[in-house]
């Protein structure tokens, strides 16, 4: 995969993407949330990547969104470009998204990596929604995914202020999965996705449908949708692999099915 603002390897069993804008810190534009849907879409397909990593650089996981693309617009000009759209994908991946964010992730940077499963935040992050200094509010999800992971009166504060957070202060409201030193911050998402990587494919695929469902419905509309995930896994041949090498003590192989 060839793209101008965004980097892609792929490593062992996994995928790490990268924001390659660094002289306006990332900002995300158009044709970058193009391309990286597009690459997140092909990584879906791809059978030897099981989980994705996202990261920018160390001064810049993405400082916002590119505010010349939209200076300028009207209303209806926004409406008829519906930029969101393209974010709205980004749920849909069914493989694990681990965000390994350091330096600022402000505005839509914050947004995109609230898009992601986990965060891995090296100890310079700041997260922070500072639409309101500039006459606007958070348009790619900032204003739902922050209240569900911090609660509403830090949430409220965020968005009303702009204020930003510190990675610390983020790991205590429940924001990032943990903090870490800058020089290991991507080292310790690459980790991460290792460890899931070793599981079986299937099993992690309907795990994190389920989890995302709490955000969707109701508790008792939850709970069907994870027993019905997890009576699904017994079709599977992983789930014999996997119960039979824990009886017999063993390492299980994983197929993906």
């Amino acid at each position: 995969m060839s793209y101008t603002t965004i980097l892609v390897t792929k490593e062992n069993g996994y995928a790490v993407v990268q924001f390659n804008r660094p002289d306006v810190l990332n900002a995300l534009n158009m044709a970058l949330m193009s391309e990286l849907v597009d690459a997140f879409q092909e990584l879906d397909k791809d059978d030897e990547v099981r989980a994705i990593v996202l990261t920018g650089n160390e001064k810049a996981f993405a400082a916002g969104a590119d505010i010349k693309e939209m200076a300028g617009a009207s209303a209806v000009d926004m409406l008829i470009r519906d930029q969101f759209a393209k974010w709205d994908k980004i749920r849909k991946i069914k493989k694990p998204i681990i965000a390994a964010v350091s330096g600022f992730a402000l505005g839509g940077g914050c947004e995109v990596a609230m898009s992601c499963d986990m965060i891995v935040a090296s100890e310079t992050a700041k997260f922070g929604q500072p639409e309101i200094n500039i006459g606007v509010m958070p348009g790619a999800g900032g204003t739902q995914r922050l209240t569900r992971a911090v609660g509403k009166a830090k949430a409220m504060e965020m968005v009303l202020t702009g204020g930003m957070i510190s990675a610390d202060e983020a790991l205590r409201w429940g924001l990032v999965n943990r903090v870490v030193p800058v020089e290991s911050f991507l080292s310790e998402a690459k980790a991460l996705a290792k460890e899931i990587v070793s599981k079986s494919p299937v099993a992690v695929r309907l795990a994190k449908e389920a989890v995302l469902k709490a955000f969707d419905t109701t508790i008792e509309g939850g709970l069907e949708f994870e027993r019905k995930n997890f009576y699904l896994l017994f079709a599977t041949e992983d789930q014999k692999e996997g119960m039979n090498a824990f009886v017999e003590k063993r390492k299980a192989e994983w197929k993906g099915k």
